[in-house]
């Protein structure tokens, strides 16, 4: 059995889980298991997972927010009650949150970042990139079983034939929370950074925050989310959960715009997955543009109103 954990959000399934239960029903099919989803959160119409590849589906309804412990006792109760060889969960908040102490937990290996696997020999293999994201390895568990923490947009949404999905009751116990909540606040509106198949991002080429509409008005445009540099956040010209990079969120959209960022190597850390790279940079010596697949050297006060006012029209057309 291949379990993978469903996290949910105001009643819907995350795309990032999404991602995650195509590659547990397609590890499942290849090493001859079944797959069953685990969903905590507000009902879910299973109707909606008919296409994902999941044979049976465990839901346990709870509308208060769980920390970390919570998650753990109660994945690694499913886990032992289904006789699970595999977890598999997006490397998302969620999952670098309970990841490490799933493994430290069940006494399970842990690969994270994954974005693909084989099997050679007889022997499932599972890719991540290593070096900041210079190079990609294959790696083992040394027994059929293990924690595999996928990495966001890593390894695509895969759409399976329509079947009936058996909902299996567990007993499963929710412990008492080891932290207590005093206050919550969700960003709305936005697709999350590790989600976000465009993002517009920018650095201290903005000059000051005030000039920060164009950006804005390039990402409503693109329909695409926000990011900023590391000294951006530093200076509270956004929010810190907007910064990428080595230190910040690590993110592989399908289209990065850079905007008045330099390039150094602890940002190309968290970007350089992005399949297409677009950079605008007034230094020509910027490291950016070697890593850049499209760049513009020049004035970005220039070129962005006149960007944003051709995208305009091009949409309107």
């Amino acid at each position: 059995m291949v379990l993978v954990i469903l996290e949910e959000q105001n009643g819907r399934i995350k795309k990032s889980a999404i991602e995650a239960a195509g590659f547990a029903s397609k590890l499942a099919q290849l090493s001859g298991m079944k797959v069953c989803g685990l969903c905590l959160g507000r009902t879910i119409n299973v109707n909606e997972l008919t296409g994902l590849g999941l044979d049976q589906i465990v839901q346990i309804e709870h509308a208060d927010y769980l920390d970390s412990s919570q998650w753990i006792s109660i994945v690694a109760q499913a886990k032992e009650q289904l006789g699970s060889k595999f977890i598999v969960l997006s490397n998302n908040s969620l999952g670098k949150s309970i990841s490490g102490g799933l493994s430290v937990h069940l006494k399970m290996g842990l690969i994270s970042n994954v974005v693909n696997f084989k099997s050679q020999e007889g022997v499932l293999q599972f890719q991540k990139s290593v070096f900041s994201g210079k190079a990609s390895a294959w790696y083992a568990f040394s027994d059929l079983n293990g924690i595999i923490a996928l990495m966001p947009n890593g390894f695509g949404i895969h759409k399976f034939d329509e079947k009936p999905i058996d909902s299996k009751v567990l007993d499963l116990k929710i412990p008492e929370p080891k932290i207590k909540l005093l206050d919550r606040k969700l960003i709305q509106g936005k697709t999350p950074l590790t989600e976000a198949e465009i993002v517009v991002s920018a650095g201290r080429g903005l000059k000051d925050p005030s000039n920060w509409y164009m950006v804005e008005e390039l990402a409503d445009i693109l329909h695409a989310t926000t990011a900023c540099s590391r000294p951006v956040a530093d200076a509270g010209w956004r929010p810190h959960h907007e910064h990428v990079g080595q230190t910040g969120v690590a993110i592989r959209p399908n289209v990065y715009i850079a905007l008045g960022i330099s390039g150094a190597i602890q940002h190309l850390a968290g970007v350089n997955n992005s399949k297409k790279i677009f950079v605008i940079n007034k230094d020509p010596e910027a490291p950016f543009f070697k890593a850049a697949d499209f760049g513009v050297c020049g004035d970005l006060f220039e070129i962005l109103p006149k960007l944003n006012e051709a995208l305009r029209k091009s949409k309107m057309n």
